[in-house]
């Protein structure tokens, strides 16, 4: 009974220090003052990959990490960096992942090109498999199987 009342009261401590621990809420975005400026940071956030949740654009994720992101590619953009310079840099600090369109070189092969070529080799197996089998062609009964069907189709006889 002590156990159980202890267990108890170690799930309800851990329940309530769970919000405690929760990440806090970023900090809300500051737009650029630039129109256009704020368009072509818009326009890069929807095609940047939240490192955390990564189903998503940083412009639709909530995650902290996804501001600090945002904040990031304002700053270039302010600083006066071309996408391609902005684009580059976060692929040397998360790797080519980051982008929800790698660029295509060798060690993104795989990326681009592996869903295809898994889809070539599976209808070619199919294929194969279908050719050796023959359209429609069965295995010869054994005689064991021919003496079955022939006592079945006795009976069968028989009873009409």
């Amino acid at each position: 009974m002590r156990r159980a009342a202890a267990l108890f009261a170690a799930a309800l401590l851990a329940g309530a220090a769970a919000p405690v621990v929760a990440e806090p809420p970023p900090a809300p975005d500051r737009p650029l003052a630039d129109p256009a400026q704020e368009a072509r940071a818009r326009a890069l956030f929807g095609d940047i990959r939240c490192v955390v949740c990564q189903h998503e654009s940083i412009a639709d994720s909530p995650a902290g990490i996804a501001a600090d992101l945002r904040g990031l590619v304002r700053e270039q953009i302010a600083e006066g960096k071309t996408d391609a310079q902005i684009r580059d840099d976060l692929i040397r600090r998360y790797g080519d992942y980051v982008l929800f369109r790698p660029p295509v070189r060798i060690g993104t092969w795989l990326l681009w090109f592996g869903p295809f070529a898994l889809a070539a080799g599976a209808g070619v197996v199919l294929v194969l498999r279908s050719r050796r089998r023959g359209a429609g062609e069965a295995a010869p009964l054994t005689p064991e199987e021919e003496r079955a069907l022939a006592a079945l189709t006795a009976e069968d006889e028989a009873e009409r």
